[in-house]
């Protein structure tokens, strides 16, 4: 074993220091644990694990699960194991779904009775599957029930989290977080907001996701804090959710808030526990107005699976901002490499000169990133010059404030997931009626992006109900990867070495002078888009100080 680092904490010591804490710390629907009780779950299936692994495996553990109480548990079980846990995506769907458990080289995968039909007929060699809640699963556990949680064996260097996340490259990569980092990170957070241990975290958004294992469970853990859990995200039972488990704080991605805020709002809403929300890309006009419905005060914070970069807001932060740029962050124009002006604003708050100004987030500072799993080339994609390039885009203002502004290159931020443009025109290039297809992203109105695909086509060869139908049939479709947006041209624009212009195609998004079909939130068909569907659009981006990002 690697000698343990001077100063630094395991999660495994986070873990085994619950041991004999009798306080209620893990509620789920009807069920409550205590922190004793966690512990010993954690400790049970490290022991179980133990005798699971196959000599000369790889110590991880492939966890495929809703927020159930199984899914820390087995985070912790991993930790006082010394082994780490893949957290696998349930919206992936056949080859892919197979090649994020084989890559990530897991002998044993956790999973439970809701996503067995997501694995029929996937070939997955060596694998062995523990199907939680059976009573196949009770009995192999059972032996270990005696067990005591010891986190001698673990080191702060131990690798814990594989959490995907993707490139342009296509696949989704698996970035590497050790027990220092994570243990780190929570101490960093349960202090940054005074997480105390009668708080209560609710975890809401999917464990797979690094946003809740490090930004909600992490500091919990670190601070000794309860954890409520919600199997799926749901808007409509946000609030009661928080009331029934007086959760204190929670964490959010992507358009969570605005799917809470779209709710009946009732008189009694700001009559909830809650002290604070901690997430990325709610956009300021949506925590302005969680904050005045709740009176809860939203945190945007900005940081990664990968640990390469990190923005910490602070009192004094502007709307709209995630907070100053710590030393050795820039913005930098990825073609020259050089630093970017800072953003010029009018007087509404309106970016200016956002062509000059938006350029990708770099750290040219030290920086905890660890690397991929088995994954050379994204790693060089992310070192280069010394540095840690984030592949986001952001600008700043005068006073060293960064604002995001999307993601860099052909990935898209979809509802908080990530998704590669390349991934997407494969399935897509199945269509009948394609000759060439190209994905890239276009900004949502609120946060991130949104997809939309340029088809190569005959005239008439373009069916916008049988492309609807086309898309529904596709197994490898993830739930988040049909088109906002289908433009249709007779023939797809290229360079002189015969590559599609991205570019010039994002650039013009949905307001360009080929039919472009669309489908509304909540749709399911496709619709021509009309000239006034686009000047509603534009009022939203605008009403939403978005509008800048069109054309980008």
């Amino acid at each position: 074993m690697e000698s343990r680092e001077s100063g630094k904490r395991t999660v495994a010591e986070l873990v085994a220091a619950r041991w004999g804490d009798h306080r209620p710390g893990l509620w789920f629907e009807e069920r409550v644990l205590t922190h004793h009780a966690v512990a010993a779950g954690a400790a049970a299936r490290a022991a179980l694990l133990a005798d699971l692994l196959p000599p000369r495996a790889e110590p991880h553990v492939g966890v495929l699960l809703d927020n159930t109480p199984e899914f820390p548990l087995w985070l912790g079980a991993a930790a006082l194991a010394g082994a780490a846990v893949a957290g696998i995506n349930p919206t992936r769907r056949g080859p892919g779904l197979a090649r994020d458990i084989l890559h990530t080289e897991c002998p044993v995968l956790v999973t439970e009775r809701a996503h067995l039909p997501l694995l029929d007929g996937l070939d997955l060699p060596g694998v062995r599957l523990l199907v939680t809640g059976t009573p196949a699963y009770d009995a192999l556990l059972a032996p270990y029930t005696g067990a005591a949680p010891d986190p001698a064996r673990a080191t702060p260097a131990d690798r814990l989290l594989l959490c995907f996340t993707s490139g342009s490259t296509g696949a989704p990569k698996a970035a590497i977080c050790s027990q220092g980092r994570l243990a780190a990170a929570g101490d960093s957070l349960a202090a940054l907001f005074g997480v105390r241990p009668d708080d209560v975290h609710y975890i809401c958004m999917p464990m797979f996701h690094g946003n809740a294992v490090i930004a909600d469970w992490a500091p919990a853990l670190a601070a000794g804090a309860g954890v409520a859990l919600r199997r799926r995200f749901s808007a409509s039972g946000f609030l009661a959710d928080v009331r029934r488990y007086r959760a204190t704080y929670f964490t959010y991605v992507g358009r969570a808030v605005q799917y809470v805020l779209a709710t009946e709002p009732r008189p009694d809403d700001r009559d909830n526990p809650l002290r604070l929300g901690f997430g990325t890309e709610a956009g300021a006009v949506d925590a302005a107005a969680f904050e005045r419905r709740f009176g809860v005060r939203l945190v945007e914070g900005y940081g990664s699976s990968e640990g390469g970069a990190a923005i910490q807001w602070s009192p004094g932060t502007p709307t709209g901002a995630v907070g100053r740029a710590a030393p050795g962050l820039v913005v930098l124009d990825p073609e020259t490499r050089e630093e970017c002006p800072p953003a010029v604003f009018d007087d509404s708050g309106r970016l200016l000169n956002g062509e000059q100004a938006i350029g990708e987030l770099v750290n040219r500072a030290p920086n905890p990133f660890e690397g991929y799993w088995r994954n050379p080339e994204a790693e060089a994609e992310r070192r280069r010059d010394g540095c840690y390039w984030t592949g986001d885009l952001f600008y700043r203002d005068g006073d060293g404030y960064l604002y995001f502004a999307g993601r860099a290159g052909d990935r898209l931020r979809v509802d908080s997931e990530n998704l590669a443009a390349a991934m997407i025109e494969n399935i897509l290039a199945r269509y009948e009626g394609a000759r060439a297809v190209a994905v890239y992203a276009v900004p949502d109105p609120v946060a991130g992006d949104q997809v939309m695909a340029t088809l190569a086509a005959d005239a008439g060869g373009f069916d916008p109900l049988d492309f609807a139908e086309f898309l529904l049939a596709q197994p490898d479709l993830g739930t988040k990867m049909a088109p906002r947006f289908v433009r249709v041209v007779e023939r797809m624009p290229v360079t002189a070495t015969n590559k599609i212009q991205r570019a010039g195609l994002r650039r013009e998004g949905f307001r360009c002078g080929d039919p472009v079909w669309w489908r509304p939130p909540g749709e399911y068909g496709y619709r021509r888009l009309t000239e006034d569907d686009v000047a509603e659009l534009v009022a939203e981006y605008r009403e939403r100080g978005r509008e800048e990002l069109l054309g980008r």
